[in-house]
C-alpha cells in the first residue's frame, strides 16, 4: 500500500475490505459512483482479463469499446503496476 495515501483514501480501502457480499459492494459502488464511472472499472476488468489472455489491442477494442488509450494504460497497469489486478484475475478465472 502506498504510504503517501491520505487519511480518506485509507478509509476508502478499509470501506471495500469491510464489504463482504456483491449486494453491499453494489449499493456501495451506486452510492459513491456514478453509473458511467463503475461502467469504466468494468471494461478496465475485462481489458486485463482479455490481455491476460493475449488478446490483441485490436480484438480487445472490438469486444469492449475501449479506447487504445485505456487498453495501454491496463496493459501498462498489468505489466509494471503493484499487481493489483493479479488476485482478482486469478480469481475470475476460477470462477469461469
Amino acid at each position: 500500500m502506498n504510504s503517501n495515501n491520505s487519511e480518506h483514501v485509507q478509509n476508502l480501502y478499509k470501506a471495500f475490505v469491510h464489504l463482504d457480499n456483491i449486494e453491499a459492494v453494489d449499493a456501495f459502488l451506486q452510492d459513491i459512483c456514478t453509473p458511467r464511472e463503475i461502467q469504466d472499472m468494468a471494461q478496465r476488468l475485462q481489458v486485463a482479463k482479455l490481455l491476460a489472455n493475449e488478446t490483441s489491442y485490436t480484438t480487445i477494442q472490438e469486444q469492449t469499446g475501449a479506447s487504445a488509450t485505456t487498453i495501454a494504460r491496463v496493459s501498462r497497469a498489468l505489466q509494471y503496476g503493484p499487481k493489483g489486478y493479479k488476485p482478482v484475475l486469478d480469481f475470475l478465472s476460477e470462477e469461469e
